[in-house]
């Protein structure tokens, strides 16, 4: 069993960071949007560690972080579309899948046996420092067990992964609070694979292929059952309210879609480790970043 230290967000965690990262071990990290589990995505082994310590389906994609346009442009195949969107939104919570580059150099694991990949600049100073002190693109998956809740705070990697990784680099609660927005740039018409906190002008995707993560029917799920659009909840139920609809805790009292997509997790987590054993979750707008929040819902309720 691995011993896992957390250390605070420092130059010195990077440095063992970036240390682990060299020697072929995962690494939790903050991003803006969730705690990331990081890997050299030029290291097969390495990569595979992040599949073995998630129990990860091993046809589903892992996003690539690199620091910026110019680093993503040596891996991926940008047309103009997709630069456009890159110089919009980079750094920041949007990632966009491309062809992938002949010479990129990405271990074949990482883009689970596909010709595109999907890559994000991130904006958080911690996973930015790790980028850089590692001189390596990193392999990025949410830190926790396949299929479970994401992690906004560094308890909830160690509650899912404690054992697993050697070092968690605590940088407190992460500010957006749900994963990237996917865009599919690959040729022609874009294509949204993932809702996220950027709002993209393209048609959903169809089709059953895998192209991206969170494209699973259940995924970010807790471990009890889970009913939506809730206003009058059961007594064994642990209501998550929305705004006017009350509760056992509130995604925000005042009803802002912000508050509430980075609130979403942690209150999953806080429900989940309730005595109470269904979890019910308050009514929220379709559109925009509710459109977004109701994705996870969906998928975790799946």
């Amino acid at each position: 069993m691995t011993i896992t230290k957390t250390l605070p967000f420092s130059y010195e965690s990077i440095a063992e960071a970036s240390r682990l990262i060299l020697a072929g071990a995962p690494v939790a990290i903050a991003t803006e949007t969730v705690y990331g589990l990081a890997a050299d995505a030029t290291n097969a082994n390495a990569v595979a560690r992040i599949y073995d310590a998630k129990g990860r389906p091993s046809f589903n994609p892992l996003i690539v972080h690199v620091p910026n346009l110019a680093a993503a442009e040596r891996i991926g195949e940008f047309d103009e579309l997709a630069r456009a969107l890159a110089e919009e939104h980079w750094p920041g919570p949007l990632t966009l899948v491309v062809p992938l580059r002949e010479d990129a150099g990405i271990a074949s694991i990482v883009t689970a046996g596909l010709t595109t990949i999907g890559l994000r600049v991130p904006a958080h100073p911690a996973m930015q420092r790790l980028l850089k002190a590692a001189g390596r693109p990193l392999a990025a998956p949410s830190a926790n067990t396949s299929g479970a809740i994401s992690p906004t705070r560094a308890e909830h990697v160690m509650k899912s992964l404690g054992g697993r990784i050697p070092l968690i680099v605590d940088s407190g609660p992460t500010p957006r609070g749900i994963e990237s927005t996917i865009v599919a740039a690959t040729g022609g018409a874009l294509r949204l694979l993932r809702r996220g906190p950027i709002e993209v002008d393209a048609p959903t995707a169809s089709g059953d292929q895998i192209e991206a993560p969170g494209q699973l029917a259940s995924h970010y799920a807790p471990s009890k059952p889970l009913r939506l659009s809730v206003t009058d909840a059961a007594e064994d139920e642990y209501l998550i309210g929305f705004g006017a609809t009350g509760g056992d805790s509130n995604l925000s009292s005042t009803g802002d879609l912000t508050e509430a997509a980075a609130r979403l997790f942690d209150l999953l987590h806080e429900a989940d480790a309730s005595a109470k054993p269904r979890i019910a979750v308050a009514p929220l707008p379709d559109d925009g970043l509710g459109a977004a929040i109701n994705d996870r819902l969906r998928r975790a309720s799946t």
